[in-house]
């Protein structure tokens, strides 16, 4: 059984973090920087504060017009986050972020950030288990 440590594994365990009060405008200029969708909210002694999404920035700004662009990251970030650790089965986090409709989880060992997993490395891992599977039963039906 795969598990969250796998996916890290695989992907590296680098997070890109922001503190509650950088500006929406400079969360922005980080998620384009990177090529990344969702940065994880942290004060300066790494605890998780929230997780902050591009989506999260696109409603505000319906809601709430441009001028969220120089508030802080705080003021539209999901402070209820959902996280995981590194030995959570890749089956139950996959059933948990579609139950949540969630894409990114913080991954905490010890309390303490260690990575990030999306919808998209959980999705990628499940495809992968089951071609290794399909290959191992026609291999074993081939002999």
């Amino acid at each position: 059984m795969m598990r969250i440590s796998d996916v890290l594994r695989r992907k590296g365990d680098m997070v890109a973090t922001i503190t509650p009060d950088a500006t929406v405008r400079t969360l922005l200029a980080q998620l384009a920087e990177y090529g990344i969708g969702a940065m994880v909210v942290c004060e300066d002694d790494g605890a998780v504060q929230g997780i902050v999404s591009e989506r999260d920035v696109v409603r505000s700004l319906h809601s709430e017009g441009d001028r969220v662009l120089d508030g802080p990251v705080s003021s539209i970030m999901t402070a209820d986050v959902h996280t995981c650790g590194p030995s959570d089965t890749v089956t139950d986090m996959a059933r948990a972020m579609t139950e949540r409709r969630i894409r990114h989880v913080p991954v905490l060992s010890d309390n303490q950030l260690v990575g990030i997993v999306s919808i998209g490395d959980i999705v990628k891992q499940r495809i992968d288990e089951l071609t290794a599977e399909r290959d191992h039963l026609s291999a074993y039906i081939s002999t």
